[in-house]
């Protein structure tokens, strides 16, 4: 077969010719033989008209107020809870059971039903709509934020006698964070001022409200009429949306019964109420407010026992009748139950296993260098060889050592002023004066001198740290290779790469990760609402099975009055991993609060003791370490928890000296994401000793040649805004040769950058009766 002419590499190409429109057989050419996966076939597209545009308006504005309508209707009636109303005064000296017995009273065919736990219900068959109301402990900051968590309204109750005191404006300060449900403000003891002053002062009122809900008016509760006209604003007010909760099923336990098993060490424990939010699955886990999470066994249904449609007759006959309907909904099944296991056991076999040479060994050998360990007198090599050594690095090496060094000269300071003021003393004579008032040590009682001590350490520190950010002084008795093996260079912090699965901790090896949060979330929350059936205000029972006797009986005697809020668990919520949320300091307090410090937080429903780590609340790949989370500031929280799906709200609290709690920062679920780079950085400063042109002599940023060559690779910055590099050692006390992109300035300052990742500590404590509190109460028995 004879080969058909190619042409070479020197042919000429002619241009083409310009056309508009391409053939058939250049479109051919150009497709090479490609064929569409899919054709898409355009259809004409109707044109409405003038009259279709309308009507076609006016069907979706319909369906829009039908579906409002629908809602409101529902919420209170017959076939719903009724509206749960959660009455905070706003004064510690109001008394709130004038208010409710003002709403007893208020209509004629009221049904008015109490619960043993304080719960009060009331019917109006003229509204055909029921209300609950709860009234939390006053001076109880969790017992108020575990009933703002699952009311739809809370009534906010002032006197135009009293002024809003102090726990008044905290009760606002915690609802306003956590989520406000759905704010009714009412003013009792109009009807006492003067006539002639009933005015002005309601509007005093309403402008002290108005700082914390400027769209409310404030409502007068004084006669029957104003408790009819309170509960009709109720009925008929928008509802805010309170995301978090909304996405789960939760309910108030109006009835709490424990019975405790054969074996005596644990029980079952029943909660009754009403259902809200979305189903309840009996295969999932519930977590009741200071309790913990459980498992249940089944769910009973009940007959509704707070109707409207009856007399209050017939209410109580039925009430007091024993033959209740009790109806099994759903039982557990033991092959598809959420087990209560929340960390990963790791296998410490379960890594690559390589066996070391011979060579490799005797190497090792000859590298091996003795360490000096410090031993009590007589003791022998092997007693000795017991003594652990902690191989942990404390990640505030340069911090520790700087406050030694602080320390150190603190005290030289103390121990000269003591002796200059003991000379003082001498040469004066000693007076007797009478004293009015409270004596020196009367007061210094109520002073603790080393926590003064520890606070201004603490402040000196911030300050240092907002004037000087992230400087570190080079160490002149330890070689700064070794002093910062963990360290390293980048070239960009904003583009260079790091492997976020490198030098992992050990305790990264217990917690759970998503190969995507975001897709799971939404697939857990379609499935949530697509597979169960609705059980949205039916009155039902939870088992709630192995719950400790003694935990039962000390969380009892320590809340005897306080109603259990119970949370449905989404899938996976109880499994352990890095939870990361976005804070923002209140105004409380204008304390720093340092990195790994102890608080208190509250995300969603769940409430914890953690050690948290801060960073940057930045876009990117790596977020900055910050030392301390300063006042007026908005930062990111890292830290061990169980996982939850967000939308959550986020409250943090530290607890003072005397117990007292203070809201210090508020904000929101940010991700549960164990890849978040967190990098800490360091910068070693240098001053020029020579410039010229562009190359200059640096000294004091290295103390050794071994040092400088060792950092050589690393990128230099000045704070004029030059770069440069290391270009080679000169002596043997540190000073460097470097070379920049311009001439230096003899005031300027060169700088080195190193960074390393931060990991949080594994502190995690979940903030309900401990064991130490059950063996407490045991002791006392």
């Amino acid at each position: 077969m004879q080969q058909a002419h190619r042409p070479g590499n020197l042919k000429q190409s002619n241009k083409t010719h310009k056309s508009k429109h391409r053939s058939k057989r250049g479109i051919a050419a150009a497709v090479k033989g490609k064929v569409n996966l899919k054709e898409y076939v355009r259809r004409n597209r109707h044109e409405l008209k003038r009259d279709e545009r309308r009507h076609q308006a006016k069907q979706i504005r319909k369906n829009k107020r039908d579906d409002v309508l629908a809602k409101k209707r529902a919420l209170g009636g017959t076939r719903n809870p009724p509206f749960l109303v959660c009455v905070v005064p706003l004064n510690r000296q109001l008394d709130v059971q004038s208010a409710l017995a003002i709403l007893k009273t208020c209509s004629e065919g009221a049904i008015v039903t109490q619960v043993q736990n304080g719960i009060m219900h009331l019917g109006l068959p003229n509204f055909k709509q029921r209300f609950s109301f709860i009234a939390p402990e006053i001076e109880n900051d969790f017992a108020l934020l575990d009933s703002l968590k699952i009311v739809d309204t809370v009534l906010f109750v002032c006197s135009a006698l009293e002024p809003i005191d102090d726990w008044g404006e905290k009760a606002l300060a915690l609802a306003m964070a956590q989520g406000m449900p759905t704010p009714v403000v009412v003013a009792m003891d109009i009807e006492g001022v003067n006539p002639k002053k009933r005015t002005s002062e309601k509007q005093n009122v309403q402008k002290l409200v108005s700082k914390w809900l400027p769209e409310e008016k404030v409502m007068q509760l004084d006669k029957s009429s104003d408790g009819l006209n309170l509960l009709r604003r109720i009925g008929n007010q928008k509802r805010n949306v309170i995301h978090h909760r909304e996405k789960r099923p939760y309910m108030l336990a109006e009835e709490v019964e424990y019975v405790p098993d054969e074996d005596g060490q644990s029980g079952t424990l029943k909660l009754t109420g009403y259902l809200r939010g979305m189903p309840l699955n009996v295969n999932g886990l519930v977590h009741i407010s200071g309790l913990g999470d459980f498992q249940m066994s089944r769910i009973d249904g009940h007959d509704d026992p707070h109707p409207i449609n009856i007399a209050k007759d017939t209410k109580a006959n039925s009430m007091d009748s024993e033959t209740v309907k009790v109806t099994i909904l759903q039982t557990a099944d033991p092959a598809k139950q959420e087990t209560l296991v929340s960390e990963n056991i790791p296998d410490p076999m379960d890594a690559e296993q390589t066996w070391p040479t011979e060579e490799e060994i005797e190497e090792a050998n000859k590298q091996t260098k003795k360490r000096v360990k410090k031993v009590p007198k007589g003791w022998s090599d092997y007693q000795a060889a017991w003594i652990v050594e902690s191989d942990a690095e404390d990640e505030d090496d340069s911090e520790v050592s700087e406050d030694a060094e602080n320390d150190d000269d603190f005290m030289s300071c103390e121990e000269s002023n003591s002796e200059h003021d003991n000379e003082e003393i001498n040469d004066f004579e000693s007076v007797t004066e009478s004293v009015i008032g409270p004596t020196d040590e009367k007061y210094d009682e109520t002073i603790d001198a080393h926590e003064e001590h520890e606070m201004l350490k603490k402040l000196a520190a911030a300050r240092e740290d907002q004037q000087f950010p992230d400087e570190v002084d080079t160490p002149q008795d330890l070689p700064a290779r070794e002093r910062f093996n963990r360290y390293r260079g980048l070239e960009s912090f904003r583009t260079s790469s790091w492997d976020p699965k490198e030098n992992l901790p050990a305790d990264y090896a217990r917690i759970f990760q998503f190969e995507n949060y975001d897709r799971t979330r939404k697939r857990v929350f379609k499935e949530l609402e697509d597979s169960l059936e609705n059980m949205y205000g039916v009155y039902i029972t939870i088992h709630v099975t192995n719950v400790r006797q003694d935990l039962w009986k000390v969380f009892k005697s320590a809340n005897p009055n306080t109603s259990l809020s119970v949370f449905g668990l989404l899938p996976h919520e109880n499994k352990m991993s890095v939870m990361n949320v976005v804070l923002k300091r209140t105004g409380a307090s204008e304390e720093p609060i340092q990195s790994k410090e102890r608080l208190i937080f509250q995300v969603g429903y769940r409430r914890f003791i953690v050690n948290p780590i801060f960073s940057q609340h930045t876009n990117g790949s790596k977020h900055k370490y910050e030392r301390f989370f300063q006042p007026a500031s908005t930062c990111v929280a890292t830290f061990y928890a169980p996982i939850q799906f967000s939308p959550s709200s986020v409250l943090c609290f530290k607890e003072k000296r005397n117990t007292n709690l203070q809201l210090v920062a508020s904000g929101v679920l940010l991700s549960c994401n164990p890849d978040r780079l967190i990098v800490k950085r360091i910068i070693l400063s240098g001053h020029p000793y020579k410039v010229h042109t562009k190359s200059a002599v640096i000294r004091f940023m290295f103390f050794s040649r071994e040092d400088v060559l060792y950092f050589k690779p690393c990128k230099l910055r000045t704070k004029y805004g030059r770069t440069g590099h290391i270009k080679e050692p000169l002596g043997t006390h540190g000073h460097m040769k470097c070379v920049f992109d311009g001439q230096l300035k003899s005031q300027d300052t060169v700088l080195l950058n190193l960074y390393k990742r931060m990991f949080p500590k594994w502190n995690y404590e979940n903030c309900i009766v401990t064991d130490r509190d059950c063996k407490a109460s045991d002791m006392m028995e």
